[in-house]
């Protein structure tokens, strides 16, 4: 399985948490993880609250382009 981290631009927010409360948070922004063969199953990796990454179905998280200065200081702090 090819998994690595995206670029500066991937992050999305959750836009679904059903059944999964307390893993996702609706209107959260979350890191993704580039995983190609779970995308072609229309899965989506994101590092969940646990700090861990699990796959969830993307139609649940709204993709979003960060400027690049944001997405540092957000990897500096998290």
């Amino acid at each position: 399985m090819k998994k690595k981290r995206n670029p500066a631009s991937a992050y999305a927010v959750c836009i679904n948490n059903d059944g999964y409360k307390a893993s996702l948070e609706v209107g959260k922004l979350y890191q993704l993880i580039t995983d190609e063969a779970a995308e072609d199953d229309g899965m989506i990796r994101v590092i969940d609250e646990s700090g861990e990454d699990y796959l969830f179905e993307s139609a649940r998280f709204y993709p979003v382009e960060l400027p690049p200065a944001l997405v540092k200081e957000l990897r500096r702090v998290c």
